[in-house]
């Protein structure tokens, strides 16, 4: 498995019944039942092509009892009879995963530990983890083949735990850790919301409220970037 995987695999509770949404060839709860973390598993996905690929992954680890795999749509395949108390969602987009979590929300499913890695929109699921009180209690920021990852693992809690702006905007334990790979994205993040205010303010009818959502994310962002 790679560092992402790894990373995810660390942030699931040992003895947790885990659903995997959008499962990538079943690699995580493979690993994570074949270390002996946890002993059940549901891998699920919207596609058939990748969860036959899973099927068959786990069918060659002589897992098959163990890794269950299902069709169908974010988190619709889950029931309230499968006990799932941790749901791993990764390698989608933030506002993607709100959805899934929203819809499951809806239908009173209340999951006990999420390991989120939103590959775009991290704000917005910070955001709604904040609303549904979760509790953010580990984040790792890391880099992997061209690209930064952010990896979150939030509890419910029976109390909403308020973040501030820049814990949303940047992730409360990846703001104070300030690993190299975050300069690294961050450099990046403001190289292309500059590059993104040129554009906007060259249009001809400007979009002033995008305007100033972006000028105000390059004033964090510099904040951040020089606050050693």
């Amino acid at each position: 498995m790679n560092l992402r995987l790894n990373t995810l695999a660390k942030m699931v509770d040992p003895d947790s019944k885990v659903a995997d949404i959008g499962t990538d060839h079943a690699y995580l709860p493979i690993e994570l039942v074949r270390s002996g973390k946890i002993k059940y598993a549901i891998a699920s996905d919207v596609a058939e092509g990748p969860l036959e690929n899973a099927k068959n992954d786990i069918a060659e680890a002589g897992l098959s009892d163990q890794i269950e795999t299902r069709l169908g749509n974010g988190l619709e395949t889950i029931t309230h009879q499968d006990q799932v108390d941790t749901v791993v969602i990764a390698g989608m987009g933030g506002k993607l995963m709100v959805d899934i979590l929203d819809t499951a929300w809806s239908k009173d499913f209340q999951f006990k530990n999420l390991v989120l890695e939103p590959n775009i929109g991290e704000a917005g699921v910070r955001n709604w983890l904040m609303m549904h009180n979760y509790e953010i209690v580990a984040e790792k920021l890391i880099a992997e083949a061209g690209h930064t990852y952010e990896l979150i693992k939030a509890c419910l809690t029976a109390n909403k735990h308020d973040l501030t702006e820049k814990d949303i905007f940047f992730g409360p334990f990846i703001i104070r850790e300030k690993n190299p790979v975050f300069y690294q994205k961050w450099q990046g993040q403001l190289a292309y919301n500059e590059k993104l205010l040129k554009n906007l303010n060259k249009a001809r009818n400007k979009d002033e409220d995008r305007i100033n959502e972006i000028e105000h994310n390059i004033q964090l962002i510099k904040e951040e970037l020089s606050d050693d």
